[in-house]
């Protein structure tokens, strides 16, 4: 079927398309000001602390089909998603905005739901719902939302902080997120297993101490969220830091579950976890002399790895993988917004 979008929008894709847009504002802001390209924008606040402010859009048959998500399940994930990018920048979120478009069908039970979920995510933060707005959409459930935070003056953590040499590390399991999807699209679960990746899917936990806690780490250069897959985040670091990486597919931490469950379904574990996205845990980079030390403290104080999976290269050396030492490549890709209307 022929592109829905405006002619050429799919060939740039969404972040080429972002690029291109963003040109001229960045070149009117402020000095102290960091606008579009991170997963936050970041401004003065008061004397130690900087503000940070994200949002982030859902649309019905776009990011979830709502006969296959429960409202509970997707007020908390919408909260979810903007929480991690304050995590993303070292930061706490504070407060946010809920905007809703309610088409017809959609009743007080389901948005009850809805509203229990979205508290569920806030209150572990203390974020506070401080306004937002409301509308008839004439088509699916739309919500934005704007959270808000704040992060240390100093401490905020950008994507162009990498550097070559740098450790490649995630705080967390990758791949569940997209197992889940691809279990929904299915069908849906059955059995415990298939049950779990599909939480993973609908209730990410955004990793806002981990990423609190590494801000504050010497040696941490770079960071953002896993939200497109580690084929399309390691990219923006990338391009934002001019810099290539190697990342090793067999480090990445794919859990048991995710690979019992492809065995099952008949579909790659690794490159599920690769490029599957929505797993919300932090990407980040970290000078090779203080990696050991960071990694050690970060498991005894989170109970887990911070899983080594790659390193900083050269910007010439563009993005390589690698399968137990030897070169390797990976089929699909992250997720791009315009580009997957092509076969749409």
């Amino acid at each position: 079927m022929a592109s829905r979008e405006p002619d050429g929008l799919d060939r740039l894709g969404e972040f080429g398309f972002i690029a291109r847009m963003a040109r001229p504002f960045i070149r009117e802001l402020p000095a102290g000001v960091e606008g579009i390209g991170d997963d936050c924008a970041v401004m003065p606040w008061t004397k130690g602390e900087r503000l940070l402010v994200t949002t982030d859009m859902l649309l019905e048959n776009r990011h979830f089909i709502r006969n296959r998500v429960s409202g509970r399940d997707l007020g908390w994930k919408s909260l979810a998603v903007n929480l991690s990018d304050i995590a993303a920048m070292g930061g706490r979120p504070k407060w946010a905005l809920l905007s809703l478009g309610i088409p017809e069908g959609v009743g007080l039970e389901w948005l009850d739901a809805f509203y229990k979920g979205w508290r569920e995510a806030a209150r572990p933060f203390g974020v506070r719902l401080v306004g937002g707005d409301t509308t008839r959409s004439p088509g699916g459930i739309v919500i934005s939302i704007v959270v808000g935070g704040t992060v240390r003056a100093g401490k905020e953590k950008l994507r162009s902080g990498a550097a070559a040499g740098d450790v490649v590390a995630v705080t967390g399991a990758v791949g569940d997120s997209g197992g889940g999807l691809k279990v929904l699209l299915a069908g849906g679960p059955e059995g415990r297993d298939e049950e779990r990746l599909v939480r993973a899917h609908h209730r990410p936990r955004p990793h806002v101490e981990e990423g609190e806690w590494l801000a504050g780490r010497p040696g941490v250069r770079a960071m953002m969220d896993v939200s497109d897959g580690i084929d399309s985040d390691i990219r923006r670091i990338m391009e934002r830091s001019r810099v290539g990486a190697d990342i090793a597919l067999d480090r990445l931490p794919v859990s048991a579950v995710l690979r019992r469950v492809a065995r099952k379904r008949g579909f790659e574990a690794v490159e599920t976890a690769a490029t599957g996205g929505e797993d919300y845990c932090l990407l980040v980079t970290v000078a090779p002399e203080t990696f050991e030390r960071t990694a050690g403290a970060f498991k005894r104080r989170f109970g887990r790895l911070l899983a080594a999976v790659g390193t900083i290269r050269t910007k010439a050396s563009g993005l390589r993988y690698f399968l137990n030492g030897r070169p390797a490549h990976i089929r699909a890709r992250g997720y791009d917004h315009f580009k997957s209307f092509r076969n749409s």
